[in-house]
This record gives C-alpha cells, structure tokens and sequence, in this order.
C-alpha cells in the first residue's frame, strides 16, 4: 500500500508525530513509514531505552541519521524530558527533569537556562546526524505555561501540541483502552489538518500500541484518501525555518 501522497487523490492532510520514549517500537515504526513512503515528524529527547542505552547516544546515531536522509522532520523535546511545573511571578519556570544528573529534582530555571535545554537537543542532533533540528518544539506532557511558551519563542522554537482526535493513546493502560478501541477512534475522529502524537515506545503499557494500530492506522487513512506530511508543510509552522534565532 503507497501512501496517497505519492498519487496525489488528497482529500485532507495529517500530521505524524512522533515522541522519543522506551524505543521499543523504533524500528517497527520507521520501516512502517517507510514502507508506506510516510514521512513524519518526530520530537527527540534524551530518554533511557530498551535497549540500556539513551535514545540520543552515539548508537542511534544511525537510526536518526537514515531517518534525517529519508525526510523526516525532527523537533526538541528537551534533552532530559524536562516536565514543567509552574510559572514564578519573577518569571523563572518550576521544573522537573525526568532525566540526567538532576532526574527527579524541582528547579527553578530562568527562561535563558530552558532555552539551553531546548539547544542540548539541537546539538546533539547534528553531532549525530550532521543535520540541524527544525525550529519546532513539544513539552514533555504536552504541558504548557505561559513563561515556559515564551522562553521556546523567545530562543526561536515554536510549540507544537497535538490535536484532540489525534491523541494515539499509546500511553493509557491497555487493559481500559485497548488497541481496537483505540484504533477505531482515532480512524473515527481524524480530520483534515489534525496532528497525530505517538510515541517510539511506553514503559507501562503492557499491550504496545505500534504492533497492532500503526499499519491498521496508516491504511485506513489511505483508503479515506488522507495525504500524510511533516509539521514543515503545516499552515502554522511551514515558514518557520527562516525564523529560527
């Protein structure tokens, strides 16, 4: 099955996201895509694997850096998957990383020292791909405050959320969402211009979303003639790249 894409018979587009997690399903999901000549949108942070390692050591360097040739688009998810907390009335941000050196500690950041969290991943991308990120970021939870939005714009990084029907579910329990009930949502709900959000694997969920939804997901929005594209070809965010500080 090729995407509609490469036929042009669209009737709307979608947006693919994809966050870092486990890596349980990396591969499954970047051959997936590539056998359906999808391209995506994938936002990296530095998490810890299946595999024993962190999804943005050196021994991924392949597996983002074919992905970067392929056409993906890649965005920052902060480099320790740093959650946020709350505002301060000085305008420093309450956060907490969920990993690195200071895994689990609440700090406070001023909006300089998260816009250098948002660069670590910018950095070590090209140190792995020889390739820069697009100026787009997505919070960890998705979570947004409005100092946290204004130290990503003020350093040249637009937030990236996703939509409501484009909520894969990949991180609820399987045992109350289970894939079938999943996958028949979100074949209901999406729409034209929606932003889909998955993740490369979940620690917690005992029935892995990807094995089982993404093929089904990917063929279904085909036959309902959707087109697939990456966030530089969204309305929102396709001038960006001449933006980005």
């Amino acid at each position: 099955m090729i995407a509609a894409t490469a036929t042009g018979n669209c009737k709307g587009s979608i947006y693919l996201t994809f966050d870092t997690g486990s890596q349980s399903q990396a591969e499954l999901i970047a051959t997936t895509l590539r056998r359906h000549q999808i391209k995506a949108t994938f936002f990296l942070a530095n998490e810890k694997t299946v595999q024993g390692d962190y999804s943005l050591d050196m021994s991924w360097s392949a597996y983002w850096k074919k992905l970067a040739e392929e056409g993906h688009a890649f965005g920052t998810h902060t480099f320790d998957h740093v959650y946020v907390v709350g505002d301060l009335p000085d305008g420093r941000i309450t956060v907490k990383p969920q990993f690195g050196a200071q895994a689990g500690q609440t700090l406070q950041w001023t909006a300089k020292e998260y816009c250098q969290e948002l660069r670590r991943v910018d950095q070590r991308f090209f140190a792995l791909t020889g390739k820069k990120l697009d100026p787009l970021w997505r919070a960890p939870g998705g979570k947004l405050t409005p100092n946290l939005l204004k130290a990503g714009q003020a350093c040249g990084y637009m937030h990236v959320g996703w939509s409501p029907a484009g909520f894969s579910g990949d991180e609820l329990s399987s045992e109350k969402f289970s894939n079938p009930m999943l996958l028949r949502r979100a074949l209901d709900k999406l729409r034209d211009g929606d932003i889909f959000m998955a993740h490369l694997g979940i620690w917690s969920r005992k029935q892995a979303w990807a094995p089982e939804n993404l093929e089904p997901l990917l063929i279904g929005l085909e036959q309902k003639s959707f087109c697939f594209a990456t966030l530089r070809e969204h309305p929102a965010y396709q001038n960006l790249n001449q933006q980005k500080k």
